[in-house]
């Protein structure tokens, strides 16, 4: 039942990407002269682009068949990464990272649970094994290097223990007591009623339950022997033509089929290498003989063209592959003059530019051509070209090919289908054989060429370039990635992520946003909306590979809010969902370590390399102004918190579009720093307000989260909506504080009898600062 639920879920779910692909030709390619209509389009399709993602995501996590699972995980890659390029339209159309379409869900009636971002898990589960190993090795070298000390075992004294033992076996005494003493009650009851019966005779009701009984159980018995000779009819164990004296017999052998069942679930992984050594044994030579006439074959044609024959095309440009192209031979010499001509014209303007450059430098100015570059007319807003339309068409039109209409009745594993893997497999078997035979037919290549033309292959002199350039390389002695891990950790400089998800972040969605925006008033961003840019900008990129490389990413991303808002919660939170490693390098963690300009850039290194090697990785900067900050405190002089400040960006422009590195900074005083060089580092910016009243007051959210986190109940004597009001002003910090410090073990103890009020909370809510709406202001 499940099965066909999901994979009901990933038609549906096909369905909806195939009629919004249609939407994107036929919309987006015309201009938009009107912003709001434009915005609403997107809005829309973002909307739809969240649902049809969920839908992906549970059917790629549940399924089990691989091969539906490979084209579900390439499609919802493709979904993904089209999500965040509209966010990124979206943002510049709206110009504000956040964006209230209460309005929108209203008209196509959806709820705001709808567009909460889900995290792929996949992300997780693809290496699980790789994060558990990797943190067992974290916590052996914390423990080695004292930073963390292991949990202690609870030891018991003698004579506790021996209280133990009686307290069980008094216990197990009392278990087989009443067990004994309900023996002999049910025995004297049915006593006293078969000496009631013998004197009063049977009674017609009871014999007529006892005939229901007999005869109810004789018809299911009947029933289940059916059921099951269908089943087994249905899983091939027994033929439906079989006669009943052979019944017998197929059920005796039903057994060892249902352990060969078990033994195929193990060897599941082992078909696709079985299935290819399989197809190696059987095609493999017709393969390498057809490769090889074809190469030959084309030697010929080309010197019979040319006059000469051909040079062996390098790996790098295919091999055989390009030889094998459905080009004539005269296309390819024709390719190869205007790649050498392409080379050659580039190298002229290069020399141009530095001629150029040079000129300026001597103080003389470059000619100018006289024409004027005419820029088109403004035409509205367009979207922007796609990296992920193609992807999800190629998904789409796999799907409909291979998957839509395909009867899967025969497949009761649902574990994989053998003439997939066969059609994979082979193409992986061409490859390798082709390989194989580039290295045969450039030897008899060169064999031909010196025989026939009398040429003398200048292989020598490549080979040895070659291992020049190899013998320079093994000459660089590098550390190994394990030493410099350990350093780094024993240094304090990576440390343990907190076990934190995404969803912990409670915050309920701001309904009011479109509203206060028509009577010109900005609102403040909700906390379901910091949560969704954390999922959009910090988690969906670092999890997938395919989407980091092909997305508008950002290397770098700003938490900013007053103190207690969460800040730290969701860094950790990032790293618990994407499975990445956490760096510090907050001024007052890296005070004192690694000295001088050397010892710092020696220190970026060394977190760079770790950081792109064991990908994906966070790294986080606390206090994040101090670095950009206009004068430093004396108290902080020593601290030298303005390290980072010239080299950060130099750091940033070394990540590359396929390291899953993330640059994370936090701070509650962002009007400190110098806006320029600090707005240059953070392109990303997420203003975290304190918690409204319906994330205070909302069901299972904060005051009644945070309550029954800390081991509170929640009772009739304690009005949440009054905390929820007069709250109003305080951050999430604010509330754990005070409901920790009345919830000691004591009050806990005395909940029973003495359940919790609302007074208790307000009187020590009242001890902190709230965040005033002039530092509000001041945020925005």
């Amino acid at each position: 039942f499940s099965i066909s639920t999901y994979n009901k879920m990933w038609t549906d779910a096909q369905k909806d990407l195939d009629i919004q692909l249609q939407r994107e030709r036929e919309e987006f390619l015309q201009p938009e002269k009107d912003r709001v209509k434009a915005f609403k389009m997107l809005a829309i399709s973002y909307i739809k682009y969240m649902q049809i993602f969920r839908n992906l995501e549970t059917a790629h996590d549940q399924l089990v068949h691989q091969q539906k699972r490979m084209v579900i995980r390439q499609v919802l890659d493709g979904v993904i990464g089209r999500i965040l390029e509209m966010k990124k339209e979206m943002v510049e159309l709206d110009n504000s990272e956040f964006h209230y379409i209460d309005n929108i869900l209203e008209d196509l009636k959806l709820l705001p649970e709808d567009i909460e971002v889900p995290i792929p898990r996949y992300f997780i589960k693809e290496k699980l094994e790789v994060l558990q190993q990797r943190e067992k090795i974290l916590d052996q070298i914390l423990v080695n290097a004292g930073l963390q000390t292991q949990k202690p075992v609870k030891a018991m004294t003698f004579e506790e223990a021996i209280k133990v033992i009686q307290v069980a076996e008094r216990a197990r005494q009392g278990r087989c007591r009443a067990a004994f003493m309900k023996q002999i009650y049910l025995e004297e009851k049915r006593e006293r009623q078969t000496k009631l019966q013998v004197q009063m005779g049977p009674s017609p009701d009871n014999a007529a339950t006892c005939i229901q009984k007999v005869w109810r159980g004789y018809i299911q018995r009947k029933k289940t022997e059916k059921m099951r000779e269908e089943e087994m009819i249905f899983l091939g164990m027994v033929s439906s033509s079989l006669p009943p004296h052979l019944k017998a017999t197929s059920i005796s052998r039903m057994h060892a089929e249902q352990l060969n069942t078990l033994q195929d679930e193990v060897q599941a992984r082992h078909e696709e290498v079985f299935i290819k050594d399989k197809l190696r044994e059987t095609e493999g030579l017709n393969i390498r003989e057809t490769l090889q006439k074809q190469i030959g074959q084309c030697f010929i044609e080309c010197r019979h063209i040319i006059g000469k024959f051909p040079d062996y095309p390098t790996e790098e440009a295919g091999g055989s592959m390009a030889i094998l192209s459905q080009k004539t031979p005269e296309q390819v010499a024709a390719e190869l003059a205007a790649k050498k001509e392409m080379a050659l014209q580039k190298k002229a303007q290069k020399e141009k530019k530095e001629r150029e450059g040079k000129e300026e430098v001597k103080g003389k100015k470059p000619q100018k051509t006289g024409k004027k570059v005419s820029l088109p007319a403004e035409e509205g807003w367009k979207m922007a070209p796609s990296n992920f339309l193609s992807i999800m068409e190629e998904g789409n039109r796999q799907y409909k090919v291979v998957w839509q209409n395909r009867d899967e009745g025969w497949d009761f594993l649902q574990d994989h289908d053998p003439e997939l893997i066969k059609e994979e497999k082979r193409e992986e078997v061409e490859e390798e054989i082709r390989v194989q035979v580039d290295e045969l037919m450039q030897r008899k290549l060169e064999n031909l060429k010196l025989a026939v033309d009398g040429e003398k292959s200048d292989k020598q002199k490549k080979g040895r370039k070659s291992e020049k350039v190899r013998a320079a390389v093994m000459f660089l002695a590098r550390r190994t990635i394990d030493s410099l891990y350990r350093e780094l950790v024993e240094e304090g400089l990576l440390i343990k992520a907190k076990t934190v998800n995404l969803s912990d972040y409670v915050g309920k969605y701001s309904y009011l946003g479109t509203t206060l925006r028509q009577v010109d008033i900005e609102p403040m961003p909700s906390l379901a909306d910091v949560r969704q840019l954390i999922a959009l900008y910090g988690i969906l990129p670092l999890g997938s590979q395919a989407v980091h490389e092909k997305a508008p990413v950002a290397k770098a991303l700003l938490l900013a809010g007053p103190a207690g808002v969460g800040k730290k919660m969701l860094v950790h939170a990032i790293c618990t969902e994407t499975g990445a490693n956490l760096f510090n390098l907050s001024a007052s963690n890296i005070a004192g370590k690694y000295p001088g300009k050397n010892g710092l850039q020696m220190m970026l290194h060394m977190v760079l390399k770790v950081a792109k090697q064991l990908q994906p990785s966070v790294i986080w900067i606390g206090d994040t102004e101090k670095i950009f900050s206009k004068a430093v405190l004396k108290a902080e002089e020593e601290m030298n918190p303005k390290r980072l400040e010239k080299i950060l960006p130099k750091f940033l422009k070394a990540l590359k579009a396929q390291d899953r590195v993330l640059l994370v900074g936090t701070t509650n005083r962002p009007f400190d720093a110098n806006l320029k060089p600090f707005c240059k580092v953070y392109q990303k910016i997420i203003l975290i307000p304190r918690p409204d009243y319906a994330s205070r007051f909302g069901k299972y959210f904060l005051w009644k989260h945070i309550i029954l986190q800390n081991g509170g109940a929640i009772t009739d004597l304690l009005n949440i909506s009054c905390l929820a009001k007069v709250s109003d002003g305080f951050t999430q910090g604010h509330i754990v504080q005070a409901v920790q410090a009345v919830l000691s073990e004591l009050r806990l103890l005395q909940m029973t009898r003495k359940p919790l009020r609302t007074a208790e909370f307000m009187t020590s809510l009242a001890r902190q600062d709230a965040v005033y709406k002039e530092e509000e202001e001041t945020f925005k």
